[in-house]
């Protein structure tokens, strides 16, 4: 019988989704772990940071070992020795004082260091801007494995031009226990689910406010924080400041179209598909999303998606696409989901990839000292 493994992150957020796709992407993996039935322990360490204490959706997860910590070297009090000692230590992207962790950690010498990038084209394009908010460009050689939510070619560009030894995907996932359809009765003809980015903005204006300016009778939502107040939004919009993932099985059943937009770095380098879609997908609701290299290969153009481009071509969709043929594409879309993108799928490929990295040490001797404030 094989070992089960032994599991530290230092993710962004666990407890809070407002605001970022982190927390519902590492409950789908945690859940994932958990559901597999082999015995691996996992312990995840989230920065007590006020911006999302008031916004706790799960604050107290069943899924795994939790805690919050304030202090990077107070953490490191509690928890130093579980980390040196664990199979493998994963850092995420955008943790707060994540230059100053990562020198902590790499100081510790766990068995196994990663770093999981669920933002890797946005944290790439800071780090040729020399901005290095969460991670240095000197700490990715020393790690083990990159694991990135981006495929294709920019893994080859990691280990090429930053060093890592092994660049690896990890793309999001959908806990299909907790995203499938509702049966609810269709509400809007095309939603959107996502917190407010000044580069996504203008596509949003694009493709569903200029078409709900244009299709008066038709009804659209947009749910997410964090969006300015000067937002010219048709009255058929209606707008949600902030849906907790309890709620998005429902949302997303009640859509005859769901949108999914993408951040212009994603979109340059492709193959970055996120959450939502997997989300969307799981729920059945047909799904109309920009255009980006590598997205066929997920949903096939016409069969399990629609890729517009302009506004008409959103019009077109919602006045065009039969019921048939939007239930067909719902359920192509469904089954390529629960297929491969299921929070189960996504942990057995983290485990499988954590086993093929070699052990740091082999012995198991005192902890080097640490004294790093942040």
């Amino acid at each position: 019988m094989t070992k089960p493994l032994d599991i530290v992150i230092l993710g962004l957020s666990l407890s809070s989704s407002w605001g970022n796709g982190h927390a519902t992407t590492f409950r789908s993996l945690l859940r994932g772990l958990q559901g597999a039935g082999d015995g691996h322990r996992v312990l995840f360490l989230e920065r007590d940071v006020p911006w999302y204490a008031s916004h706790r959706d799960l604050p107290d997860p069943d899924f795994c070992e939790f805690a919050y910590y304030s202090d990077i070297d107070d953490m490191l009090s509690t928890y130093g020795e579980r980390i040196r000692l664990a199979d493998a230590v994963i850092v995420g992207s955008y943790v707060p004082a994540g230059v100053t962790l990562m020198d902590a950690l790499i100081a510790l010498g766990p068995q196994r260091l990663c770093f999981y990038d669920i933002d890797t084209p946005v944290t790439l394009a800071k780090l040729e801007r020399g901005d290095e908010e969460y991670i240095a460009r000197r700490q990715i050689p020393e790690l083990d494995a990159y694991f990135s939510f981006t495929g294709g070619p920019i893994l080859r560009h990691l280990e090429r031009h930053y060093g890592v030894p092994k660049a690896l995907p990890l793309y999001c996932s959908v806990d299909a226990d907790r995203y499938q359809p509702t049966g609810e009765a269709i509400e809007w003809d095309l939603g959107y689910l996502g917190t407010y980015s000044p580069d996504r903005q203008p596509v949003l204006e694009k493709m569903l406010i200029e078409p709900a300016r244009r299709m008066k009778d038709r009804r659209f939502v947009v749910a997410g924080p964090q969006y300015p107040a000067d937002i010219d939004w048709p009255e058929n919009v209606e707008r949600i400041d902030h849906l907790p993932p309890s709620e998005h099985a429902s949302f997303y059943s009640r859509q005859r179209f769901t949108l999914n937009v993408t951040r212009a770095d994603m979109i340059a380098a492709g193959w970055s598909p996120s959450v939502r879609l997997f989300e969307a997908g799981a729920c059945a609701s047909p799904i109309i999303s920009d255009a980006w290299e590598g997205l066929t290969d997920l949903f096939p153009d016409g069969e399990a998606i629609v890729i517009a481009r302009t506004t008409e071509e959103v019009v077109a969709a919602l006045e065009q696409t039969s019921d048939e043929e939007r239930q067909a594409m719902a359920e192509a879309a469904r089954l390529r989901v629960l297929e491969g993108h299921t929070g189960r799928a996504r942990a057995a490929e983290l485990i499988r990839d954590l086993r093929d990295l070699p052990l740091r040490r082999q012995d198991m001797g005192a902890a080097p000292r640490h004294k790093i404030s942040a």
